[in-house]
């Protein structure tokens, strides 16, 4: 079982950044990949990020050059970096994990291929 917790959300202007944090609980060796979803009220749970355990990386279009994911094995902790934010980011933001061997280079971006997920923390960005 593992658990995850994400913080470092908050509010920002147009063009600024936020890291957000999602720390690992519980049985971190099970883990084969990880990714960064995001939920906009009344709006479907979007795949902004996902990352393998070999280091391969996923990225929604639209974020592509403005976020990066990344993962610290020594905390135990995933990480999204996002820079030049924009209003359309604003979003609840959750951490996922999955214990399910995934044989394809990319790792995935659909939530229906992750097994574990946070209680998400709030982005907002207002221009």
């Amino acid at each position: 079982q593992v658990q995850l917790a994400e913080s470092g959300g908050g509010s920002v202007e147009a063009g600024g950044s936020l890291r957000l944090s999602c720390a690992i609980a519980g049985d971190a060796s099970i883990i084969h990949h990880m990714a960064w979803f995001r939920q906009a009220p009344g709006k479907e749970r979007d795949g902004v990020a996902a990352l393998k355990t070999s280091g391969r990386t996923h990225y929604l279009h639209s974020v592509s050059d403005r976020f990066t994911i990344s993962q610290d094995n020594a905390k135990n902790t995933l990480y999204l970096q996002m820079n030049s934010l924009k209003p359309e980011d604003t979003a609840m933001y959750y951490c996922a994990a999955s214990d399910l061997r995934w044989w394809l280079l990319v790792p995935p971006l659909s939530s229906s291929d992750y097994t574990y997920w946070g209680q998400g923390t709030q982005v907002t960005v207002s221009s």
